[in-house]
């Protein structure tokens, strides 16, 4: 039986990372992976997703432009464009890439049948290693609603269906208003889809700041999208070739597609590692400050459920490779940022009012209208949106969050991350000098209307 120095399970980019620090540094490594190099971000959420919504965005930007009109909306064009960037689907050159790097590829689920050396099986095949890496990711949530499983993909879909859509349907119900709610109706909405959006809270992303929620509603509205908060599709049912979803309200909706965004399961109980006495949160593997669940058992990305983004998967992997390569640092998820790429983007970072306060913080806020503050926004758009609040802990005289709603959000957020990461001053902000005429400009504007 071969053995090892690690095998990473799951290919997405958390894996990857492990794989790529690992074959480096002249390990030997196996990859497992059942289903696509690259995972779910790369063929299914994360690249598609932008690729379909910067069309949209385009579109929109360009009217509101001076001096440009509207340009067409060419779906086919679109849609092969989306098909090159998830690769169509294939991922044979990145597996002829991991074995050219000595890598040993296996392609199949995973099972973990052994530990004291850990053995992985993959069909027929056994391997052993000194450590594994899990980065099996998670799975979309299927909410009890009744008739939902009686309906077949082509009328229910999830991100997967959504993100690989082949024609643009006249009428969708998107069930949750979590950011893959949003950017899946943003999307649909932006091609001229008529959407409406079910969401079981009061608001749509209703873990981020109210007045952000807020914003993009009123957005979604003025753009036509049907927004039901604190209400719930409690059944759904064949109505010719489409659907009738019944509400909580007794309201009804006649729609194309269910499209489901309820949100995610980690994967973690796929292995079976629970038979070999490994400790399971659910169907996550509980992870220490160093991304380790057990000695030689490592779980970075959705799996541990930490925080479900692509871009802590990525730094976990880094995180978890150093750990196997003996040289350990401890996790810091302080301002991890949150973007929503609807148009225009939302953006947040460390805390919310609410959740500051909670945590016994001493609180000041600001939140300022940029179109009323800085010129970024006019000469941008003839019709101009923007908004920029803090939340700062009065006591010690720094940042502990922050929301953006406008253009290039999900850029210019990473002024307030790295602020809330580093616990800069607020004074040693308001002295720094941003590029004019740029939306970074917001912080001097909000930072002054700060009561610290």
């Amino acid at each position: 039986m071969e053995h090892l120095d690690a095998i990473v399970i799951g290919m997405g980019p958390g894996g990857e990372v492990v794989a790529d620090k690992l074959l480096t540094e002249g390990r030997r490594v196996g990859v497992v992976e059942r289903e696509l190099i690259g995972g779910e971000c790369g063929y299914w959420a994360c690249i598609p997703t932008k690729v379909l919504l910067r069309a949209t965005e385009v579109h929109r930007e360009a009217s509101e432009a001076a001096g440009t009109t509207s340009p067409d909306l060419d779906w086919p064009a679109l849609r092969d464009h989306r098909d090159q960037m998830i690769r169509h689907l294939d991922d044979s050159k990145q597996v002829e890439g991991y074995r050219e790097r000595g890598a040993r590829v296996l392609r199949g689920a995973a099972r973990v049948v052994g530990r004291d050396p850990w053995r992985v099986a993959v069909g027929e095949t056994e391997v052993t290693a000194d450590h594994v890496v899990v980065a099996t990711g998670s799975s979309a949530v299927r909410p009890p609603v009744d008739g939902l499983d009686d309906l077949g993909p082509d009328l229910v879909w999830t991100n997967r269906e959504a993100t690989t859509l082949t024609e643009i349907p006249p009428r969708a119900l998107v069930i949750g208003g979590s950011a893959v709610g949003v950017e899946l109706g943003a999307f649909l909405a932006g091609m001229g889809t008529k959407v409406t959006i079910v969401q079981r809270g009061s608001r749509l992303l209703d873990r981020e700041d109210p007045r952000l929620c807020a914003l993009i509603t009123e957005r979604f509205e003025a753009d036509g999208v049907d927004v039901r908060t604190g209400a719930q599709v409690e059944s759904v049912r064949r109505d010719g070739d489409g659907v009738l979803a019944t509400l909580s309200d007794g309201s009804k909706v006649r729609t194309d597609v269910v499209v489901l965004a309820t949100g995610r399961r980690p994967r973690g109980d796929e292995l079976g590692l629970a038979e070999l006495g490994v400790e399971m949160d659910g169907s996550a593997l509980p992870i220490d400050e160093h991304c380790r669940v057990a000695p030689g058992l490592w779980a970075v990305g959705d799996v541990n459920a930490r925080a479900m983004f692509t871009h802590v998967a990525k730094y976990q992997g880094r995180i978890a490779a150093d750990g196997v390569l003996g040289s350990p640092r401890t996790a810091d998820y302080t301002a991890v940022p949150r973007v929503v790429f609807s148009t225009p983007e939302i953006a947040a970072v460390g805390l919310t009012e609410e959740q500051a306060r909670e945590a016994g913080v001493d609180v000041v806020t600001s939140e300022v209208d940029l179109t009323e503050a800085l010129a970024r926004p006019w000469t941008y758009a003839t019709d101009p949106v923007g908004h920029l609040g803090l939340v700062a802990d009065r006591e010690h005289g720094v940042l502990v969050g922050a929301w953006a709603f406008g253009p290039l959000a999900a850029e210019w957020i990473h002024t307030a991350a790295l602020a809330i990461r580093m616990r800069l001053p607020v004074e040693a902000l308001r002295n720094s000098i941003p590029q004019f005429p740029t939306f970074n400009e917001g912080y001097l504007a909000a930072l002054d209307a700060l009561d610290v």
